[in-house]
């Protein structure tokens, strides 16, 4: 599966506009392609020039896991590192988080304002995974291995993550994000104990509330969020418990939350949540996915800025426009750790 991906990304690579060359995918219209072409041409002019990352928003400034956002969007157009139409931008996404790798593996920016980096690793791992599964060049290799060690040190006793790399606490959405990563790792050939992810679905189970959605953490309130709840369908599905009871309730849970016109253009995690629901109706298939994305996609086509990308007024305009754009461009199946 990995080769057949690097494959077809290889090719796709090739053409002056990855998207544009190969029939679109059911669901995806002419004006839908059109606003991805923009947005991702859009995205790209925002990219800083000497240092090759993104984000500009207080905090999430030339952050690690914005960058690595960016980067999983402009893969999912079909470019790659030195190919394609977004190839020389993805060169510098890649060498930006190769240089923030620290030498126990934690990869995080420079001079960091971040509460909460765990996400940041996260991400970037997961981006130099797919990128290491496209070229398995040794240095990304070798700093990826590093990540990886490091995420695995870090899971605590309860088998979750939290914001920092010290095994204490943990919550639901920093585990979601560190089994993905963990996953699009395993993927691109880098070993995973199978104890770490049983661990963490050990975790996850137990956070699940009775109406199917997810807790922040074990002994919190039995209050669900959708955001959080769709990340962690992603998670469970990426930890390979894709046939589970669990996922069955968090996929009703989270049909009950399928985007429309009441949905606020402001609320908080929003594009955190398209991000993720989008990836967990792609996982179900079915009707999941002819309910889901139609609607998101009606919704993310509503809420964009003309000409440009998505606006987000707490962690910027970068990361929502990523978000969205990952979303949007699922059906065209470039990105292994996006496949079914």
């Amino acid at each position: 599966m990995r080769r057949l991906a690097m494959l077809l990304m290889c090719v796709a690579s090739l053409a002056a506009s990855a998207n544009a060359q190969l029939p679109r995918p059911k669901f995806v219209d002419a004006e839908t392609e059109q606003a991805i072409s923009e947005s991702l041409k859009w995205l790209a002019d925002q990219q800083d020039e000497t240092t090759g990352a993104f984000g500009t928003q207080h905090e999430f400034t030339q952050n690690v896991g914005v960058t690595a956002l960016a980067g999983l969007a402009f893969l999912s157009s079909g470019s790659t590192p030195g190919e394609g139409p977004y190839g020389d931008v993805l060169d510098r996404i890649t060498n930006y988080l190769l240089d923030c790798a620290a030498p126990n593996g934690f990869i995080i920016e420079p001079n960091t304002q971040s509460q909460s980096p765990m996400y940041g690793h996260g991400f970037a791992t997961t981006y130099l995974a797919e990128v290491y599964g496209m070229s398995e060049h040794p240095k990304v290799r070798e700093k990826l291995k590093q990540a990886v060690k490091l995420i695995i040190a870090s899971q605590n006793s309860e088998g979750g993550w939290r914001y920092f790399p010290t095994p204490d606490e943990a919550d639901i959405s920093v585990t979601a994000c560190q089994v993905i990563a963990l996953r699009a790792a395993r993927n691109a050939g880098i070993s995973v104990p199978k104890e770490v992810i049983d661990k963490a679905v050990t975790y996850i189970n137990q956070c699940q509330n009775n109406d199917g959605g997810f807790r922040y953490r074990v002994l919190d309130a039995a209050e669900s969020r959708f955001p959080r709840s769709a990340a962690t369908v992603v998670a469970l599905y990426t930890a390979g418990a894709g046939d589970s009871a669990t996922i069955e309730r968090g996929l009703s849970y989270m049909m009950r939350h399928v985007p429309g016109p009441r949905t606020p253009k402001d609320l908080q995690y929003h594009y955190y949540a398209q991000y993720y629901a989008a990836q967990a109706a792609w996982h179900a298939g079915g009707e999941h996915w002819s309910v889901w994305y139609p609607a998101a996609r009606n919704e993310l086509m509503r809420t964009r800025v003309p000409g440009r990308g998505w606006s987000d007024p707490w962690v910027g305009d970068d990361f929502a426009t990523a978000m969205a754009l990952i979303a949007l461009q699922i059906p065209y199946d470039y990105v292994p750790i996006l496949e079914r």
